[in-house]
């Protein structure tokens, strides 16, 4: 006979295990251990908890020693965004790239070298690949993260990422469903609107989603933004329209739902992280991932109470509760025999060290796209002076992972020389170059006018300018060289650097 204290455990240990915390710090903090022997059954990783490859390996075999089944997620999709190389930039470029060489293989053997060193590593649950739609130039916070604007083409290599990533072992979760493309509002401050009709997302949005289902991916990730052909009044991680009747009935999808992080605003800000957790789980969600902002005992403690409480006041059915655990169990023992499929943690875990290890680099340099202006091209030969026009950087890339050519090219050539501008400060530029040929790094040159116009100063002033664009591709070439990377990784600069200087 099921007692009320056993009824009572049940509903406690559900509800932390449909939890993906974070934490702050390079080693497991005792409360974090303490609630994985209690049932949490998710740590969510992000650049603050890590180093090193070997001091990653060390922290997941802490957890694991705790409990062998708990699930060790990052948000790692290469290129802009980046955990594992957080302080140096990615050793693999991004999707934007791999969408612009359109070469399916490459996408595939990119994810499964990637796959490789998470698995490596001891991680098991990957937070990409995004599968949304660049149909919005302007949209601040995807971008380089889409693999493109075509709705076939980023079916394709979506499709692809997800082979290949699973291939080494690490589960998928493809995002942001059912489609963050087509936003011009970033979901960490506001809540994003898309205004299109039933036909089009169905045509556009879901067709990546659609192909990520029959690929298999071992989960999804829910967007907190507002479709109204969809669900006028609620946002797709609370809609049960969405992510019950879309994505489980009509998509055929029966892995682990995972929501985007909870204490961002599109949620918070309207319903609070405890209320919006439950009203997920209730729509059809199986993991609350939060710990990107907040990451600490106690938020871990007022979800999992909120979730409890909301099943006794009958808000929350005690099954959907259950059922959404029992997801999360099964795809950690999905990734339990994974994991014993491949090679043990810290096999091969530094960069350059197993088969495939350049295939960042060489997928980077293909995605190089030169474009020679009116004045005469002539190679760098010289250090010049490296102007990078910096914006402010989306949440989700962050402002400390390292980005540009100047690293590269004083590399090349000692004595180059680099300065950093936020403004159309052109005279600045020119005074601090003297003599030297210019190469002017930017990001998104079309989202931001004082850029533009900075270029075109610049450009007029010293026609031998070279510029790199890091971000999308989708202003007039401008300079001598104009040379486009299709995202700003570490191997993105390498690439851009031997583009510029002939090598």
């Amino acid at each position: 006979m099921t007692t009320l204290v056993d009824r009572t455990d049940t509903l406690t240990r559900d509800a932390l295990a449909v939890l993906q915390p974070g934490f702050v710090g390079t080693t497991a903090p005792d409360w974090l251990l303490r609630r994985i022997g209690e049932g949490l059954s998710s740590v969510g990783l992000f650049g603050r908890n890590i180093v090193s490859p070997g001091q990653l390996t060390a922290l997941t075999a802490r957890l694991r020693a705790e409990r062998e089944d708990v699930l060790v997620a990052i948000d790692e999709e290469g290129g802009d965004v980046t955990r594992l190389e957080v302080r140096t930039g990615s050793s693999f470029p991004g999707n934007y790239a791999l969408g612009s060489v359109d070469d399916v293989e490459l996408t595939r053997a990119v994810a499964a070298e990637l796959g490789r060193r998470l698995a490596a590593c001891g991680v098991d649950l990957n937070w990409a690949p995004s599968a949304d739609i660049n149909s919005n130039p302007s949209n601040p916070v995807i971008g380089v993260r889409s693999f493109g604007p075509d709705p076939a083409l980023v079916a394709r290599h979506t499709a692809a990422y997800v082979h290949g990533l699973q291939s080494a072992g690490v589960a998928a979760c493809t995002k942001h469903f059912p489609g963050h493309g087509d936003t011009a509002i970033d979901s960490h401050h506001a809540l994003p609107r898309i205004d299109v009709e039933l036909a089009t997302l169905h045509s556009r949005e879901l067709r990546p989603f659609r192909e990520a289902v029959s690929a298999g991916s071992k989960s999804v990730m829910s967007a907190h933004i507002l479709l109204p052909a969809l669900d006028p009044d609620r946002p797709a991680t609370l809609s049960p329209r969405i992510l019950t009747g879309l994505l489980r009935q009509e998509l055929g999808y029966d892995g682990l739902i995972v929501t985007d992080g909870m204490e961002m605003q599109a949620i918070s800000a309207v319903h609070g992280i405890e209320r919006g957790s439950v009203l997920a789980i209730a729509a059809g969600a199986d993991a609350i991932c939060v710990g990107g902002g907040l990451a600490d005992e106690d938020t871990v403690l007022r979800l999992r109470d909120a979730l409890v409480t909301a099943v006794r006041r009958g808000e929350l059915p005690e099954e959907r509760l259950a059922d959404a655990a029992a997801r999360v169990r099964a795809l950690a023992d999905w990734t339990r025999g994974a994991r014993g499929a491949a090679s043990g943690p810290g096999a091969a875990s530094q960069e350059g060290t197993a088969p495939g290890a350049e295939i960042g680099l060489t997928a980077a340099r293909r995605a190089v796209r030169v474009t020679v202006g009116r004045y005469p091209r002539e190679p760098l030969t010289t250090a010049p002076y490296v102007a990078a026009f910096t914006p402010v950087a989306n949440i989700a890339v962050g402002d400390e992972t390292p980005w540009g050519v100047a690293a590269e090219l004083a590399r090349l050539f000692p004595g180059t020389e680099t300065g950093a501008y936020a403004d159309a400060a052109v005279d600045d530029v020119l005074l601090a170059a003297g003599g030297r040929r210019v190469v002017a790094v930017v990001r998104d040159a079309h989202r931001h006018p004082w850029m533009s116009q900075s270029l075109d100063a610049l450009v007029a002033a010293r026609p031998d300018t070279i510029v790199v664009e890091m971000g999308l591709n989708a202003a007039p070439p401008r300079g001598a060289l104009h040379v486009a990377t299709h995202g700003a990784a570490r191997v993105c600069g390498v690439a851009a650097a031997e583009a510029v200087t002939g090598t």
